[in-house]
């Protein structure tokens, strides 16, 4: 097996000297890039099965099926075939995603693209596009970018997939759901989202893979899904850094 060094270009190992990989939470000097250190890694909650073969929820025990909906799926089937996520939203995660998604921290976008990877690598199939939720134009003007497009985007590297930065247009502006509950949520996100007349033709037939930062209620990828789902995708499937457990 070659060793790292030897894996590397000159100009990738040059860089390795002058800014050697720190840990994404602390920045504690770490081996690699895109890695936590040993105090962090153990209080990241990462998902893994047993999970809602629907949205993903992670279950506290095993109950002998992959196909084991949680009790809103089974009420209410979600118009996306599936949801992923890499990690649980929690105190812990909670200050990591703030600094991305408010702190300018782009960097860690890499990092977390390869996390939300792991949690579903057999969705990224030839011919999937990758569409991110967007933010309506007023938002990336006070924000400057939008978090899900980043994450899109690296997807869309790490994997080889078509990405559709643009894909979807949120052409109404929407007050801040901080405070909604799920039935607000839909209600304050029904109809802000149209596909890209760009995009129109070529997400027909295609499998999306629609991307976003957290999974709240799902209301907004609910959404987001409709709207793909009408301009004729084949199937989409949400998959986010985090959600809420």
């Amino acid at each position: 097996m070659l060793s790292k060094a030897m894996s590397l270009s000159w100009p990738e190992q040059l860089l390795d000297i002058l800014l050697p990989h720190r840990c994404q939470q602390c920045g504690m000097l770490v081996g690699q890039a895109h890695a936590l250190c040993p105090d962090c890694w153990p209080k990241m909650h990462f998902i893994v099965p047993p999970y809602c073969a629907g949205c993903g929820l992670p279950f506290p025990h095993d109950y002998g099926s992959d196909d084991t909906l949680c009790a809103r799926c089974l009420a209410e089937s979600p118009p996306f075939s599936a949801a992923r996520s890499a990690a649980v939203y929690d105190d812990e995660s909670k200050a990591l995603i703030l600094r991305f998604k408010h702190g300018d921290q782009l960097y860690l976008a890499p990092a977390f693209a390869s996390w939300m990877h792991r949690a579903a690598p057999e969705w990224f199939t030839p011919g999937s596009m990758i569409i991110p939720v967007p933010l309506h134009r007023t938002r990336i003007f006070m924000r400057r970018y939008n978090q899900a497009a980043l994450l899109a985007r690296a997807l869309a590297k790490l994997s080889g997939q078509i990405c559709a930065l643009d894909g979807l247009v949120r052409h109404r502006r929407t007050p801040s759901q901080g405070a909604m509950n799920r039935e607000q949520r839909l209600k304050n996100v029904t109809g802000a989202f149209r596909v890209h007349s760009r995009w129109q033709e070529k997400i027909k037939d295609r499998d999306v893979i629609l991307v976003d930062d957290v999974l709240t209620t799902g209301a907004t990828a609910s959404v987001c899904a409709k709207t793909l789902m009408r301009a004729g995708a084949r199937d989409v499937k949400v998959l986010t850094l985090m959600r809420v457990a």
